[in-house]
């Protein structure tokens, strides 16, 4: 199974230097191409938006720098004593309508519309102000103005806000591009982008006493064509579809996907790795990706007795959780993506590694998002440096989980809407690799 691919480094933005001293502020917590793949933004945990755009005079996939601007600010909830967070959870590009960019941000509490767009900045040019008086017949002279230079702006349009009492995890824009969902840990709001004072509760799994609390909710997603129908999974392991059609409140799922568990195999860790960190719809809406710790499970929307596939992706791990959940590593949320045509999936791994599967399972390719691939293409040699393995994905050391590092995680990417490019972020890197041609 060890034939070449083509998947090949292209680009990589950030700090470039040896140290792997992070300021904390700097690492990716969000990655999303635009609906064209002309865009792409990055949000970090310093609440920065980052977007790019697509470098049109590089006859490759290639980005540039568009603008950067300041999402969410730290604050301080005073009547709960808590901090939250400028830590950019989820970005989600609103359809284009015009020349302007609409894109949501959101924090674990506030969720922001901005509008990026172009603006032409204009300087006084001739003023009515001589060297000395003026001679009253000269009449009046209006000053002119001249453009002086165009700078891509961002400002916020709306802010959603005090709508949430638990951390906000998803935000989801219907195909309608009129409302869109916001998730937290025990609620799913349902908003419209023009109304920032008000939503509706759309599912709410809160437990009258929270003593009695088993699960949490951990994504959603809403249908990509149906404007009725979302998803949501939970920490129990379940993703459930419901129809916004049956009744203003959600909790009667129209199905439940959930794999039984096998009673041989049941440990103490079985419901942590069991729980679900990312579920997406495919684009032509037939299939469900979803993501827990060891696996991924594709799932065939009319089929909800067990996915359609399984994918292994830390089977090594399994005689390892005890160490796992000390470090905390257990917990670690890997996002999950779809190819632009429905025919590979995207998830990562440890030592800034990340897998690119067929959806029959049959080839592994296992990339490397590391600085060594960066210096390889400056010196030439990108393809004898870059690891990169079909198959078993034994390579890095994953093969066994002991050369794994646990401090190198790419728990964030997105898979262009119509190209094989993917962009990936690695601490605070942001990689782009690109299948060439054959």
């Amino acid at each position: 199974m060890a034939e070449e691919n083509n998947w090949k480094f292209a680009q990589c933005f950030g700090d470039k230097g040896e140290s792997d001293d992070v300021t904390d502020a700097d690492i990716i917590s969000a990655v999303e191409f635009d609906q064209t793949g002309d865009y792409l933004a990055t949000g970090d945990k310093g609440g920065r938006v980052v977007l790019f755009e697509r470098n049109e005079s590089k006859k490759g996939c290639e980005y540039r720098f568009h603008t950067e601007f300041q999402s969410h600010e730290a604050e301080f909830d005073y009547l709960k004593s808590l901090e939250i967070e400028e830590k950019i959870n989820k970005i989600k590009w609103c359809k284009r309508q015009n020349s302007a960019h609409f894109l949501l941000s959101t924090n674990d509490k506030t969720i922001k519309l901005w509008k990026v767009f172009e603006k032409s900045l204009k300087v006084v040019a001739e003023n009515n102000l001589g060297d000395g008086p003026q001679p009253v017949s000269s009449g009046l002279r209006v000053p002119k103005l001249a453009h002086r230079d165009t700078i891509v702006a961002a400002v916020p349009r709306k802010v959603y806000a005090n709508a949430h009492a638990y951390h906000i995890n998803s935000i989801s824009i219907n195909s309608d591009s009129e409302t869109y969902i916001s998730a937290d840990d025990l609620r799913i709001n349902l908003w419209n982008l023009d109304i920032s004072d008000q939503s509706f509760n759309i599912v709410d799994i809160k437990p009258a006493n929270m003593e009695e609390l088993t699960e949490v909710i951990t994504a959603a997603e809403f249908h990509p064509y149906h404007c009725n129908m979302f998803m949501y999974s939970s920490s129990k392991g379940t993703i459930k579809l419901s129809d916004m059609r049956a009744s203003a409140l959600c909790d009667q799922h129209a199905k439940v996907f959930e794999e039984p568990e096998d009673p041989s195999s049941r440990s103490f860790f079985s419901e942590i790795i069991s729980s679900v960190s990312d579920v997406k719809f495919s684009h032509d809406g037939r299939y469900i990706l979803s993501r827990d710790y060891l696996t991924l499970k594709i799932w065939d929307l009319n089929m909800d007795r067990e996915p359609v596939k399984t994918i292994s992706i830390h089977e090594p791990l399994r005689s390892k959780l005890c160490d796992l959940y000390e470090n905390d590593c257990i917990f670690d949320k890997f996002e999950c993506t779809f190819s632009g045509d429905d025919r590979s999936v995207l998830t990562g791994s440890y030592s800034n590694t990340f897998h690119l599967y067929d959806c029959e399972g049959k080839t592994d390719i296992s990339l490397q998002a590391d600085k060594s691939a960066f210096k390889a293409k400056r010196l030439g040699s990108a393809k004898n440096k870059m690891s990169l393995a079909r198959g078993s994905g034994k390579n890095n050391g994953m093969g066994n989980g002991d050369a794994m590092d646990f401090n190198k995680k790419i728990l964030h990417a997105s898979w262009h809407p119509q190209e094989n490019t993917i962009a990936v972020a690695a601490t605070n890197n942001l990689f782009i690799f690109t299948e060439q041609q054959s």
